[in-house]
């Protein structure tokens, strides 16, 4: 008979066990890290920066060199990004924020998108180069996750351009609205010109960013937060990075002669409304851009490498039908295939004999 000591703690032979997956996919995740790109754009002096370093509390731009009013009238729209490692709880976060000086500057704006949609663009192909290449499991993923447009809080709501801009870019990237500056306003101006703005972006069919409604099964605490982060859409904001004494605590804020102005005071801007929807929400944002935005790339891609092909082959053989025409672009297909699965095959059979060589060393 067997021994069984030591096997008490087993469970019972009918329990399989599958409800610790959570529990693995969570620590794979922590040891691979996360990636997550977020793009700002808007007028110069409206605060990017700085809102981005109060939001990660570190600084993303410790070289930069403010150009003055004579070079920003040569200036045009150049994309800068900035990439840090954070890490947080033994959580790792490689944050990548791409800037847009430059943007709305200029007497002329017509052309101020198209350096941006280019950018996007580009991160979407080289997504689907790495993609269809042997080396897919070293992916980097920059692609852009998060678009924060800021909006001045010194208009009457919506300017052309920035109808313009969303109305572009709103089926690429997901836009998340941001008043900026929000404490040159008082509350009653914040809260007109927030619905002035939701009413301009629903008549011009504007696809801002929805937050993802909660299952039934949430917790009450979840969906009211969730509710708030609704209703505070588009967050207005102001950004700090001092550190201000106010009745004996220690806030970042900004200091005025008639008091000071909490960053993280819920009462004061949106801040910890925006940070919150960030972090709670970077997951589902990434899940968009890859399922949506990247998927409608992707195909209409696809579907344009095919259809050109397909000429291509038309006319150099104009008596040929178009079935065999795009069989012909599916054999070509077909054979890049096999010398790729010849190439694997070759490179682990180089393996398997460096295997063996070093079992029959030892």
């Amino acid at each position: 008979m067997a021994d069984t000591k030591g096997f008490s703690s087993i469970e019972t032979p009918g329990y399989v066990g599958f409800a610790n997956l959570p529990n693995q996919v969570h620590r794979k995740s922590v040891k691979k890290g996360f990636e997550f790109t977020l793009m700002v754009v808007g007028e110069s002096g409206l605060g990017k920066s700085t809102l981005v370093n109060s939001l990660f509390l570190t600084d993303l731009y410790p070289e930069r060199i403010i150009p003055d009013a004579i070079e920003k009238q040569k200036q045009t729209v150049k994309l800068e990004a900035s990439t840090v490692e954070i890490e947080e709880r033994g959580v790792k976060l490689r944050l990548t924020v791409v800037d847009t000086p430059g943007f709305g500057d200029a007497i002329d704006n017509s052309n101020s998108f198209s350096a941006i949609l280019e950018y996007i663009d580009e991160q979407y192909e080289r997504f689907l180069q790495d993609e269809s290449g042997l080396n897919r499991r070293n992916i980097v993923d920059n692609r852009i996750h998060c678009c924060f447009y800021f909006i001045s809080p010194f208009g009457h709501g919506l300017k052309p351009l920035d109808v313009e801009f969303m109305k572009k870019l709103h089926s690429k990237v997901n836009i998340v609205p941001v008043i900026a500056k929000a404490d040159c306003l008082t509350k009653k101006e914040i809260l007109r010109l927030k619905c002035r703005i939701m009413q301009e972006i629903e008549s011009h069919g504007i696809k801002i960013y929805p937050l993802p409604d909660c299952d039934s099964d949430e917790d009450e605490d979840y969906k009211e937060q969730v509710k708030q982060l609704k209703e505070a859409v588009p967050f207005a904001v102001c950004g700090a990075n001092t550190l201000l004494e106010v009745k004996g605590k220690k806030v970042r804020g900004r200091l005025y002669p008639w008091g000071v102005v909490e960053v993280e005071n819920p009462d004061h801007c949106d801040f910890i409304k925006l940070r919150t929807m960030l972090i709670t929400h970077m997951q589902d944002l990434q899940e968009v851009t890859q399922e949506v935005h990247y998927e409608n790339y992707r195909s209409d891609r696809l579907a344009k490498g095919i259809k050109g092909k397909d000429n291509g082959i038309k006319s150099d053989r104009d008596n040929m039908p178009t079935q065999a025409g795009v069989n012909s672009v599916f054999s070509e297909k077909d054979r890049i295939l096999q010398e790729k699965e010849a190439e694997l095959r070759r490179m682990q059979e180089m393996l398997a004999q460096m295997q063996a060589r070093m079992q029959a060393q030892k």
